[in-house]
């Protein structure tokens, strides 16, 4: 569909300053530098592929905005002087600026060689284009021309506009047969963290051998996945998080043929230090079932037809729970070479350029779970500088709890 969806449409605001801000990231590491021909011909595939369209506001009252190609992009950013390997998440972080999908191009390659040998090359983009899997398959088809689905032909605004409206006041008044629905808590406010120099986020990333993880798995009679979430959820209770009771977020991929589009719902489940892998799996099973929804069957539709502070009030902390556990799932083949490079790590996740001190989410502890070929890459970003205050910490947390399970891993 080539009109913005309700999800799109959230990830917007937060470009403009209305809730948390968020760019997507795929990250390459190779043993060698990486040719600069082939960065530019990767770049140029980006260009005309599907990350390559900006948000054009409709004209009419109610229609939603729609994306238009755009052949505007930031130039290849290769950065010249050689880094420390220990410095490679830090400068991966600083790649998600002056990202806008609307009045400027939405995403960025760059690249940087590390001191001792190798390179980190990082696709960044807003996560108004694209979530996690979607990212995936704009970089495999930008390798490879691997085919993804067409999008869908827009009605005019006129005809979106008519669309729009039908469904919300429709929808609008089954609901209130029912009574007024009572409006959603606001998040509680996050006192201020302490400020430190790298900022308000720390990052890590852990390569973990895919048999010893499926083997712990299903040794707790879990998936990889509840695993995944018993992990997340061990780390934020060991960095001191006091409550009994942790939320946890859970996106789920809803599409139905490879399209580069925001194409996601999300569940949520409560965690107790009495669950294990086992029990996460029955629960996030049954979680799948039951989407988060808007209150009292609202239509979500509602949001893309109000001012957009309006809309960002109603639909704030939407998402967020205390723990954030994606799920990204397995990577293409083809992102284990950049050209004739063969990848050292692969890794896709998100990050918050800009993310304010005073203005820190309920989220605290993020988790970005992928697989390629025989090892998984856990992805974390911390969002609690008090508890975690930089990337050495969390990378020590999570290494602590894999520890326990019995997993070594491999940071980055």
């Amino acid at each position: 569909m080539n009109r913005l969806s309700v999800v799109d449409e959230i990830f917007l605001r937060a470009h403009r300053g209305m809730g948390t801000p968020i760019a997507l990231q795929g990250l390459w590491r190779t043993a060698d530098p990486i040719d600069a021909a082939l960065l530019i011909r990767v770049h140029e595939a980006l260009r005309t592929g599907p990350l390559g369209r900006r948000v054009v506001r409709g004209r009419v009252p109610g229609a939603r905005p729609r994306w238009q190609p755009n052949a505007q992009t930031h130039p290849l950013a290769l950065t010249e002087a050689a880094i420390p390997a220990a410095a490679l998440l830090d400068w991966a972080d600083g790649q998600g600026t002056d990202l806008d999908p609307e009045f400027s191009p939405g995403w960025r390659l760059s690249s940087v060689n590390l001191q001792g040998g190798g390179s980190v090359a990082a696709l960044t983009c807003s996560h108004s284009l694209a979530d996690g899997r979607a990212l995936t398959l704009a970089i495999d088809h930008a390798l490879t021309g691997t085919p993804l689905a067409d999008p869908a032909a827009g009605h005019s605004d006129w005809a979106d506009a008519r669309r729009q409206w039908r469904t919300v006041i429709g929808g609008t008044a089954r609901a209130l047969r029912r009574g007024i629905p009572a409006r959603p808590p606001a998040p509680a406010p996050r006192p201020a963290p302490r400020i430190r120099a790298g900022g308000v986020t720390a990052s890590a990333a852990l390569q973990i051998p895919a048999r010893e993880w499926n083997r712990v798995a299903v040794a707790q009679d879990g998936t990889a996945n509840s695993l995944f979430v018993y992990v997340v959820a061990t780390m934020l209770w060991d960095s001191g998080f006091e409550p009994d009771t942790i939320a946890a977020s859970l996106p789920v991929d809803t599409r139905d043929e490879p399209r580069v589009d925001n194409d996601m719902a999300m569940t949520e489940i409560a965690i107790t230090p009495a669950d294990t892998p086992a029990s996460i799996r029955h629960r996030a099973r049954a979680a799948y079932e039951h989407r988060m929804s808007s209150p009292g069957g609202i239509p979500e539709e509602l949001l893309q037809v109000l001012p957009d502070r309006w809309a960002h009030r109603l639909a704030a902390g939407a998402g967020e729970r205390d723990i954030l556990c994606s799920n990204i799932g397995t990577l293409p083949d083809s992102l284990l070479f950049l050209g004739a490079h063969p990848c050292t790590g692969v890794a896709a996740r998100a990050i918050h350029p800009g993310l304010r001190a005073d203005r820190l989410p309920r989220t605290r502890l993020s988790g970005y779970l992928t697989r390629i070929a025989d090892g998984y890459t856990l992805s974390l970003v911390s969002l609690d500088p008090d508890a975690v205050p930089d990337n050495s910490a969390l990378s020590a947390l999570a290494t602590g709890v894999l520890s326990g399970l019995g997993l070594d891993a491999t940071g980055w």
